[in-house]
C-alpha cells in the first residue's frame, strides 16, 4: 500500500499544477490571439493526458487495496471516509472526465472560447479532487465532528466539522503549493533543457524562453509561500500530533530552549541523536515562537505510540532542504532576469535541469512525513 500511494501521488501533485498551467495558457491564447500560447498548450496537453491516466490507473488499485489490506479500517471508518470518496468520484473525477476530452481533442468542433471553459473546468475538477481527497486524508489526522455506534463504527454528527477538521486547510493549501512548485519544476526543466540546446544550435527557441520564464515566476512567488504555510501547517501539527512533531525535530528529551537539530543520526534504542548538528533555541523559536519555549520529547509517550523516528527525521529533511534549494533557484533567476540574463544563464539552465524530478521527491519525502507520523494510529 505505501508503495502504490507514493507511486500514486506523483501523478495528481503533477497533473492538479499542470491543469492550472493548461487553463492559463490557453487563456492567454484565447486574449491574445499569439501562436506561442497554443502551442505551448498542444505541447504540454500531451503529457498531461498520460499523467491524467496514469493517475487514474494507479488510484482505482488504491482504492480496493482500502478493501483487501484494510478492511477493518475500512469497516470502522467507512461510514465517514466511504461518503467523502464518493464525492471525489461523483464532483471532482467527473468533472475531470467530462471535459478532458473536450480539453484533448475538441477545439476545432466547439471553438475557441468553449475549449477554454472545458480547460478551465478540467483544472477546477482537479482542485476538487484535492479538496476532497485531502479532507478524507485530514480528517484520518485530526478527526472531528464523529461518533460511534453500537457496532463500533465511526458515524457523522456534523458533516462540515468532518470535511473542515482542524488540520485541512493546512493541508490543502500545503499539497495546492506543491503541485504547482513540482509542475514549475517540470516545466522549467523543460525549457532549459531547449535553452542549453538552442544555445549549441544557435537558433532562438521563443517557445523555450516563454515556458522558462513563466516557470521561473512560478518559483519565485510560490516557493516563498510554500515556506511560510508549511510552517503554519508545522504549529498546527505542533497543536494536534505533538508526536509527529517530536520525532520530525529529533526531539527525545523535553526541555525549554529547544535547538533546531539540523543533522543527526537518531537512535531510537538508546532514544537520543548520536553526532547531530543543531542550532542552540532555534527549535523553540520556530515552535513556539520563543525561544524559551517548551517543547515536547518523545519520551513523553509511550514507546508503543511513538512514530517510527528514524524515517519521519530524514523524510522531513529531504522536504525540508528540497524547499530551501526550490527558494535558491527562485532567487537565483530573479537576479538573473534583473541584469537581463534569463534566457542566456548556462548554469541556472543546467540547475533548472537537475531540479527538475525535484518536486517529485518533495512530495514523496512530505507524503512519507505526513503518514508515518501518524503511525501506529490510522485514525490518529
Amino acid at each position: 500500500f505505501a508503495f502504490t500511494v507514493s507511486f500514486h501521488i506523483i501523478f495528481p501533485a503533477f497533473s492538479i499544477g499542470l491543469a492550472s498551467y493548461l487553463a492559463v495558457l490557453n487563456g492567454l491564447s484565447l486574449l491574445t490571439g499569439q501562436a506561442i500560447w497554443l502551442s505551448l498548450f498542444d505541447y504540454w496537453k500531451k503529457i498531461f493526458a498520460v499523467a491524467f491516466g496514469m493517475g487514474v490507473v494507479s488510484g482505482i488499485v488504491m482504492s480496493y487495496q482500502f478493501g483487501t489490506n484494510w478492511s477493518v479500517f475500512s469497516d470502522k471508518a467507512g461510514p465517514v471516509i466511504g461518503p467523502l470518496m464518493g464525492y471525489e468520484v461523483l464532483s471532482a473525477f467527473f468533472l475531470e472526465a467530462g471535459f478532458l476530452g473536450v480539453m484533448l481533442f475538441g477545439r476545432e468542433r466547439v471553438g475557441a472560447r468553449l475549449h477554454c471553459l472545458a480547460t478551465a473546468m478540467v483544472a477546477l475538477g482537479t482542485f476538487m479532487s484535492a479538496f476532497w481527497i485531502l479532507s478524507v486524508n485530514s480528517w484520518m489526522q485530526t478527526p472531528a465532528g464523529y461518533g460511534f455506534n453500537e457496532a463500533g463504527q465511526f458515524i457523522v454528527k456534523d458533516w462540515m466539522a468532518v470535511i473542515f477538521n482542524p488540520s485541512f486547510p493546512y493541508r490543502l493549501v500545503h499539497m495546492l503549493l506543491a503541485a504547482y512548485l513540482t509542475t514549475a519544476f517540470v516545466v522549467g526543466a523543460v525549457g532549459g533543457l531547449h535553452l542549453l540546446k538552442a544555445r549549441k544550435s544557435g537558433a532562438p527557441n521563443e517557445g523555450a524562453r516563454t515556458m522558462f520564464s513563466m516557470a521561473m515566476w512560478m518559483i519565485v512567488c510560490t516557493a516563498p509561500l510554500q515556506i511560510a504555510a508549511g510552517d503554519f501547517h508545522g504549529l498546527n501539527t505542533l497543536e494536534h500530533q505533538p508526536a509527529k512533531i517530536a520525532a520530525m525535530e529529533g526531539h527525545f528529551e523535553s526541555h525549554a530552549g529547544a535547538p533546531l537539530i539540523l543533522f543527526g543520526l537518531p537512535n531510537a534504542d538508546e532514544e537520543r541523536v548520536d553526532a547531530k548538528v543543531a542550532i542552540p533555541k532555534l527549535g523553540s523559536l520556530i515552535l513556539k515562537h520563543d525561544p524559551e519555549g517548551v517543547v515536547k520529547g518523545l519520551k513523553e509517550w509511550a514507546p508503543e505510540d511513538r512514530p517510527p523516528v528514524t524515517v519521519l527525521f530524514w523524510s522531513f529533511r529531504v522536504m525540508v532542504g528540497i524547499g530551501m534549494a526550490m527558494l535558491g533557484i527562485g532567487l537565483w533567476s530573479l537576479w538573473q532576469r534583473a541584469r537581463r540574463r534569463l534566457y542566456d544563464a548556462s548554469w541556472l539552465h543546467r540547475a533548472a535541469v537537475l531540479m527538475g524530478p525535484s518536486g517529485f521527491v518533495a512530495v514523496i519525502a512530505g507524503w512519507i512525513t505526513t503518514e508515518v507520523g501518524r503511525q501506529p494510529f490510522t485514525v490518529y
